[in-house]
């Protein structure tokens, strides 16, 4: 009986539709990668970039990190939720630039309340003037603490701010001047009241104070001392360090938005977060330079307050600041922490 060879077992080798599937697959994950990594210069509270990222593929999770979670200026995480939206918006622009369509779905599963969003590729897309502008705007922006110029942000500006917040479905009002003086004593307010708080000193000094290599935090070089301006910014400073000159501006042409929404859940300030990254990329590519204001809504009081402001019911999550800075040097940007501690981290 003659002898029977064998036949070898070969892996089959894929079709071409599945060359094409693996190809498209890894493209769509580049693209995220690529996006997420955008997404680190995204501003949060006190600078604690409390987020992370996981990438599987063409979808992108992204996650409250709560072990960064200010636990006396935000007790209940609604700052941190804001931050985790302003750092969605700036992926959301990174990969719209780079011509690719996405879904977002946002609070995705109920029992797991810190995954706050996912992000999936689906095909091309052609990019916008006003994406591409705002994906520009990303690493050039800068929370500039420095009084601004006389020169005032005109009403048209305004409008435009206003509509790239409804956009992304919350609301920003430009506070009138003839609320200024009562935003500016709020501000005082919630400066005073915070810094009485021992537990909010000692919360402010550890994040004012990072070591080096942590890649996150609010280097006091990039605060400045109190100035003669109509809403005093927080003090980043009170302990001491090097601090930037304010320079002898007086914020004479600045204007002040409101951000607040229609609700006051989790989904609602991740809408804000949202609409604050459009404003805030928004209004740097028009030239303006920006400031978030987180303090005025951190205290329930003062919060309270600030819906005296509102055209009607309406829940403020944040304020912002826009105008035309002094000439010179930006402020310096603030440190990031590397990609490999926030993306897939183990």
């Amino acid at each position: 009986m003659p002898r029977q060879v064998p036949v070898p077992c070969r892996r089959p080798r894929p079709d071409a539709h599945g060359e094409i599937m693996q190809t498209t697959q890894n493209t769509e994950e580049k693209a995220l990668q690529r996006a997420v990594r955008a997404a680190l210069a995204a501003p949060s509270i006190f600078n604690t970039q409390p987020w992370r990222w996981r990438i599987d593929g063409p979808r992108a999770r992204l996650y409250a990190d709560r072990s960064r979670q200010l636990l006396v200026a935000d007790p209940d995480g609604r700052l941190m939720t804001v931050s985790c939206g302003a750092a969605l918006h700036h992926g959301r622009v990174a990969l719209a630039d780079a011509g690719e369509a996405c879904d977002i779905a946002r609070m995705p599963d109920p029992t797991e309340p810190d995954l706050l969003a996912t992000i999936r590729v689906t095909g091309p897309h052609e990019p916008t003037l006003a994406e591409m502008q705002a994906a520009a705007a990303i690493n050039r922006r800068r929370t500039d603490r420095r009084p601004f110029t006389a020169q005032p942000v005109g009403d048209a500006i305004c409008r435009t701010l206003i509509v790239a917040a409804e956009s992304e479905h919350a609301h920003a009002l430009v506070v009138d001047d003839s609320h200024i003086a009562v935003l500016g004593l709020i501000a005082v307010e919630a400066g005073a009241l915070q810094l009485s708080d021992a537990y909010y000193r000692a919360e402010l000094a550890d994040w004012t104070h990072r070591p080096p290599w942590s890649g996150d935090g609010v280097d006091t070089a990039g605060a400045v001392p109190a100035a003669p301006r109509r809403v005093p910014v927080r003090d980043y400073a009170p302990f001491g360090g090097p601090v930037m000159h304010p320079g002898w501006e007086n914020d004479r042409g600045a204007r002040y938005l409101l951000v607040y929404t229609d609700g006051d859940t989790p989904v609602h300030w991740l809408r804000a977060g949202e609409a604050l990254s459009a404003l805030l990329l928004t209004a740097v590519a028009t030239g303006l330079s920006t400031a978030p204001i987180s303090d005025v809504t951190e205290l329930p009081t003062t919060r309270d307050q600030l819906r005296t402001l509102l055209p009607g019911i309406g829940h403020p999550q944040i304020a912002v600041r826009v105008g035309y800075g002094p000439p010179g040097e930006p402020p310096p940007s603030t440190t990031r922490r590397l990609a490999e501690e926030v993306i897939n981290p183990r």
